[in-house]
């Protein structure tokens, strides 16, 4: 048994030990009162999973703390780092956000030391970067307890008395919460959140004592019955991803989401962010990140959905999907998939107008915008703005090749609700790797050298990777290149005047080296690239 978890000693200092031990005591303690938790949860949406969400978050630090015991003999540092991160990647909910992001404000200053004046110091700076993550904070809720745990242990001391003052200091706080907001006071309840954050002090609190902390703060009534409390008419989704992105992308991102909707908290940092927010365009807020830098684990939850799916049976909106594409082939495979097409002509762009006469044209009161190239997304990003002016839902997937938009389009189902659809077609497209080769016109520098005009140039993501005289020895070596990273399906589209035989020998190519590979084959038509590739 470590020393953390001895029932009578007191600690002077948090170890490694003692941060595993407080990781384990708080998922056995949230564990214990989630469903108390999730019952009295009615701000800001009344769904009754901040308990679980807290548990869920509290897990993942735990699994991460775990994971690296298991590996070496970490230090401090390295444990509350790793608590931290764990946090942030597995965080649910608005309160399990938040409190990810406490964790990660106290990891900064525990890394440095585990005594008492760290501990009160490590809190200070918790409350105010989860203040600074919150949009819009609101008084009477966790944020409201973090500061007064804070305050109460501000001067510092041993170990043992900055965790008692900051536990004590948190349930008085939640005790005042439903003082603090009328959603809470009509419904006779504390803060769930704030509850579930007494809790995680009274773990705090438990390992460096080994007794048991006083129960946490109480409602100054039994919680109203689900039915009686009072009814949300706030946004319709809670969004939810993990973003890798720049500084000042999310600084903008802030901004988009903010207008978007509500309970909007951006947690994270060094490039690795948790974004969440609630929402009517679940489509736009995951098109937000998508334009911020790359989300993934994205989850979005529909409030009262089983409500919804009755109201609403019968009655989906009209969706449709708009397309960019090069090749009169490609356009009538669009066309065939039920897209309404855009086509691109050899040198020239479709302006703002065009994109948006075609959202026009699709007659949907939902659409889906798949630009299909990265210079478009400017001007596709007006258009999808303009649209929305005249009350079309529109989503735009930032597809940066024409594969990319065939993958999204073969995963498109009108059926489902339209931010799934949005997140499918997303995920779909941001899986495809692509290439395309054309012929050099000129002379010119490219990041694989210089080409000679008449070059065959071999270019993957956009930049030239290859540069050869033999359009198909150059295909060749640029699907080596490609597959080299795995892949499980490749598509080719051929247009018009390529040899014939190119693609019957890129597919062999296939075969023969890649057992597990499928290959696809599309003809563009006239107006497209000699040939463009896909990696899924």
């Amino acid at each position: 048994m470590s020393r953390a978890l001895h029932p009578f000693e007191e600690l002077v200092e948090l170890d490694a030990e003692a941060v595993r031990s407080w990781c384990a005591r708080t998922l056995d303690a949230l564990g214990r009162e989630r469903e108390e938790i999730d019952a009295i949860n009615v701000y800001p949406v009344a769904d009754g999973d901040t308990g679980t969400n807290l548990y869920l978050t509290a897990e993942a630090a735990h699994q991460a703390v775990e994971a690296v015991f298991a590996a070496s003999a970490p230090d401090t540092a390295e444990t509350v780092r790793a608590m931290a991160h764990g946090a942030l990647l597995g965080a649910r909910g608005n309160s399990g956000t938040i409190l990810s992001q406490l964790l990660r404000g106290m990891a900064g200053v525990l890394a440095g030391g585990g005594d008492g004046d760290h501990l009160a110091r490590a809190l200070a700076e918790a409350a105010s970067a989860a203040r600074r993550a919150v949009a819009h904070p609101v008084e009477g809720t966790i944020l409201t307890v973090a500061a007064a745990a804070a305050t109460a242990c501000a001067d510092g001391g041993g170990l043992v008395e900055v965790a008692r003052n900051a536990h004590e200091g948190a349930r008085t706080a939640l005790e005042a919460t439903s003082g603090q907001l009328d959603v809470l006071a009509r419904a006779g309840v504390v803060d769930a959140g704030g509850r579930g954050l007494v809790t995680v002090l009274g773990a705090l609190l438990e390992t460096v004592t080994g007794q048991s902390p006083p129960p946490a703060g109480t409602a100054p009534a039994a919680p109203a019955p689900r039915e009686q409390c009072p009814t949300d008419d706030g946004p319709a989704y809670e969004v939810i991803y993990l973003l890798e992105a720049e500084d000042a992308a999310v600084e903008l991102l802030r901004g988009r989401l903010d207008a978007l909707g509500e309970s909007l908290v951006v947690v994270g940092g060094d490039g690795l962010w948790n974004v969440h927010v609630h929402v009517d365009d679940a489509g736009a807020a995951v098109e937000a990140g998508v334009e911020a830098g790359r989300p993934h684990r994205i989850r979005i939850t529909h409030f009262a959905a089983e409500a919804t799916a009755t109201a609403g049976r019968g009655e989906r909106a009209q969706r449709a999907v708009v397309a960019v594409v090069p090749g009169e082939g490609l356009a009538g495979l669009c066309a065939e998939a039920g897209a309404t097409t855009v086509r691109t002509r050899p040198g020239e762009q479709p302006a703002g107008d065009e994109l948006l006469d075609a959202i026009r044209r699709a007659h949907a009161r939902e659409v889906v915008l798949l630009p299909n190239d990265t210079d478009l997304r400017q001007t596709a990003t007006a258009a999808a703005e303009r649209a929305r002016a005249e009350g079309i839902r529109v989503a735009l997937i930032p597809t940066r090749a024409a594969v990319q938009g065939i993958a999204a389009l073969a995963v498109h189902e009108p059926d489902r609700r339209f931010d799934e659809d949005v997140v499918a077609m997303t995920a779909a497209a941001g899986a495809t790797r692509y290439a395309e080769l054309a012929v050099a016109e000129r002379q010119s520098f490219t990041s694989a050298g210089v080409c000679q005009a008449g070059d065959v140039l071999g270019l993957i993501e956009g930049d030239v990777a290859v540069i050869g005289e033999d359009l198909t020895e150059t295909a060749r070596t640029v699907l080596d290149r490609m597959l080299s990273a795995g892949g499980e399906l490749v598509t080719l589209v051929v247009a018009d005047g390529t040899p014939p035989a190119l693609a019957t020998d890129l597919e062999a190519h296939v075969r023969r080296g890649y057992l597990a590979v499928d290959t696809t084959t599309y003809h563009a038509g006239a107006g497209a690239p000699p040939l463009l590739i896909g990696v899924e």
